[in-house]
């Protein structure tokens, strides 16, 4: 079972909460237990699962990523994006969710982020269901 989820971001750099749309596809696969796995093949973004319950986390995450790996560091790739392969690299480009009682197993305040780092851009995600 296999899902494309179509994004199109709108900043250089966002998380973007698509739990909604991972869970919307669990039901409409019926999978009572197993395990999923969200995932983008772009090289300029990532997939985690952080806190949901407060946006100030994300915001966070955001300018801490931002500060860490500059715009400007003085990279030598030529197409000027080099920050966002850095953090693509250290966000990672998926994440696997056990399925439990056909529900995503996550913590009580947990998301699922589709991480945007070279935007704005039409972007996709994939998610695969691996029944038990």
């Amino acid at each position: 079972m296999l899902k494309e989820i179509s994004l199109k971001t709108s900043n250089r750099t966002e998380l973007i909460d698509i739990t909604s749309q991972v869970e919307s596809f669990l039901r409409e696969a019926g999978v009572e237990s197993g395990i999923i796995v969200i995932y983008t093949r772009h090289t300029t973004a990532g997939v985690t699962i952080n806190e949901d319950a407060d946006p100030s986390v994300r915001k966070d995450i955001d300018k801490f990523l931002r500060e860490l790996i500059p715009v400007d560091w003085g990279f030598s790739h030529a197409e000027g994006n080099s920050d966002a392969h850095l953090k693509s690299t250290l966000v990672g480009a998926s994440e696997t969710v056990i399925i439990d009682g056909s529900k995503l197993l996550l913590g009580r305040w947990q998301g699922i982020y589709f991480c945007e780092f070279d935007g704005p851009r039409s972007r996709t995600v994939y998610l695969k269901i691996m029944p038990e």
